[in-house]
């Protein structure tokens, strides 16, 4: 058996609680070890405010151009104002992949890593070390993706165990 799950959320902080309690509930149901849940409701919470900090303009905050070199803004503002998470929980693995509409991530940001004491820029590389597999990429026009992955290990009695 597997699970899978999409969500098309507004561009607010109250979104990000809501994506990771779902997550987390979905996950305990089925019966997943609780620090592999932990560790990707954590990287997921990071993806989700990734996409309501930097997901684009809301439709009407007067902020409708892209970031620099990065390319045209969406056709439609009001596009901005929501973003799209997807989870898979399928056999052995969970894949998580939080997308928005926004001007999608200058070139330098997947390409470098924070220091780490930074205040701000660290959730890309949270991410990647809390998942087996990370990949961040952009979708010209379209906005930024932020997909990952990790191999499930099962609590005693699980549901949806692997066989």
């Amino acid at each position: 058996m597997s699970i899978w799950w999409s969500l098309h959320l507004r561009r607010e902080a109250a979104s990000v609680p809501l994506a990771r309690r779902l997550l987390l509930g979905t996950m305990e149901t089925a019966g997943v070890d609780p620090d592999i849940s932990f560790d990707l409701s954590v990287a997921l919470s990071e993806a989700c405010a990734n996409a309501v900090e930097h997901g684009g303009p809301v439709a009407g905050d007067g902020d409708d151009a892209p970031a620099a070199g990065v390319g045209p803004a969406p056709a439609d503002p009001a596009a901005c104002a929501a973003y799209r998470v997807t989870a898979y929980l399928d056999g052995d693995r969970c894949r998580i992949e939080v997308s928005d509409s926004g001007p999608g991530f200058p070139p330098t940001t997947v390409s470098r890593r924070r220091p780490a004491l930074a205040e701000h820029g660290r959730g890309l590389s949270l991410i990647a070390e809390l998942a087996d597999h990370a990949r961040f990429r952009n979708r010209p026009g379209r906005g930024a993706v932020v997909s990952f992955d990790k191999i499930l290990k099962w609590q005693d009695g699980a549901l949806l165990k692997a066989s």
